[in-house]
């Protein structure tokens, strides 16, 4: 059920309370002074938005792992694809010998005096 914010038009003061719509309708014709303050509705559900319920469901997986195998590059591919140890170790290899060109190739910060 939604969250509906309040004010008492008499006191000024603000209050928030949880009813349905049709409960809303009726508690707002019961209590003139009461005006419903506009705001985003509040709905409670049962879908979490932190990072630690962020699971994939299984057969999901499996068409990950489907598209990681055709793009092995891509994050998909880092994150769902099937590595084997020689796929880790070149790739390991591969990372190394690109940072050491990296930094050969990279222009000098100092300057002489």
């Amino acid at each position: 059920m939604p969250t509906y914010s309040f004010v008492d038009t008499e006191t000024g003061e603000e209050f928030d309370l949880i009813m349905k719509y049709s409960e809303r309708e009726e508690f707002l014709q019961e209590n003139p002074n009461i005006k419903l303050l506009l705001s985003a509705p509040m709905i409670v559900t049962g879908v979490s938005i932190g990072s630690s319920n962020n699971k994939v469901p299984e057969g999901f997986k499996e068409v990950l792992a489907k598209v990681a195998e055709h793009h092995p590059e891509s994050v998909v591919g880092e994150r769902y694809n099937r590595k084997s140890i020689k796929n880790v170790r070149t790739r390991e290899i591969v990372e190394k010998h690109y940072k050491k060109m990296k930094d050969k190739n990279k222009p000098a910060t100092w300057r002489m005096p």
